[in-house]
């Protein structure tokens, strides 16, 4: 169990696909995210959610993200974020993302 103060710490927030790409180099399929989360500025992310979407879909797509882990190199990628989904069931992920359009940068909680 964590305490609500631990889960304060986490700053999950919402924004926006701004590119997609392949990411050849990661060692699961994956795709490099660019996300502008707004006041939280732009980051970057690596994604295994090839099984259920193709990149040009994602660009303009709201997702979910914790943005407050530290950077971490995948291959010769730095990523500054933490994209969620669900796993279905195939192991795939499905990505969180709001119903109706919202500011970027917005808290989860």
């Amino acid at each position: 169990m964590i305490s609500w103060s631990d889960f304060e710490k986490i700053e999950i927030r919402v924004g926006t696909v701004l590119s997609a790409q392949a990411f050849p180099k990661a060692k699961k399929p994956a795709y490099q995210l660019t996300i502008d989360f707004g006041i939280w500025g732009i980051k970057k992310s690596s994604a295994q959610i090839t099984a259920h979407y193709q990149t040009a879909s994602l660009i303009g797509k709201q997702v979910i993200a914790v943005v407050n882990f530290p950077p971490k190199q995948i291959a010769q990628f730095m990523s500054d974020c933490l994209v969620l989904g669900v796993y279905d069931d195939s192991n795939e992920v499905v990505l969180l993302s709001p119903d109706h359009p919202v500011t970027n940068g917005c808290k989860i909680g």
